[in-house]
């Protein structure tokens, strides 16, 4: 089982551009699939080879991606994800760069979760056991701060403890994604 890693908050305004940029998070979402290199990411993602490889040394300046050299032939260099548990400061800690980033990062980040629920309604009369494995929780809690970083805390624990470690993938497994959104009421 892999441990959980340290947090680690993101409060550099470049780092979280880096994040926020709509093509740099569809690469990052194809290389949590596992490994790949700029011509196979170009493909998927219908751009240029050129400009693939200059997003992903974007990546991998700011740590969200590394080289992989075992797969590596000649000048082809293939990439992976580089795990964590990445955080982002408060916003009373935010700079107005950091707070535009983060917008774009959240907006984006929802768009990919309708996009990946779409996906999944459409595919599911072709997934098997897998059609029933969706799951849906709606809840409210009353809390005060201190208790929502705590229940947060605990989700993050409960992400790691499930986690399969590096190459212990069996067959009949599969990525589930899981999201939690947790937004305090405003009226």
């Amino acid at each position: 089982m892999p441990g959980q890693p340290p947090a680690q908050e993101i409060a550099d305004a470049e780092a979280l551009r880096a994040l926020a940029h709509p093509m740099r998070q569809k690469i990052e979402q194809c290389l949590r699939r596992g490994p790949a290199n700029s011509a196979a990411l170009a493909r998927e993602l219908g751009e240029r080879t050129g400009l693939i490889s200059y997003r992903l040394r974007q990546l991998a300046k700011h740590g969200f991606v590394e080289e992989v050299p075992e797969p590596a032939k000649g000048r082809e260099r293939w990439w992976r994800t580089v795990p964590g548990d990445r955080r982002f400061p408060p916003y009373g800690r935010q700079t107005p760069e950091m707070r535009e980033a983060l917008t774009e990062i959240h907006r984006l980040n929802i768009a990919e979760l309708i996009a990946s629920a779409q996906r999944f309604e459409e595919a599911r009369d072709t997934l098997g056991p897998w059609a029933d494995a969706a799951l849906f929780a709606r809840a409210t809690l009353r809390v005060d701060p201190d208790q929502l970083r705590a229940f947060f805390e605990e989700y993050i624990a409960l992400l790691y403890r499930y986690a399969s470690p590096e190459g212990g993938d069996a067959p009949e497994k599969r990525a589930v994604l899981i999201r939690l959104l947790g937004i305090p009421e405003t009226d």
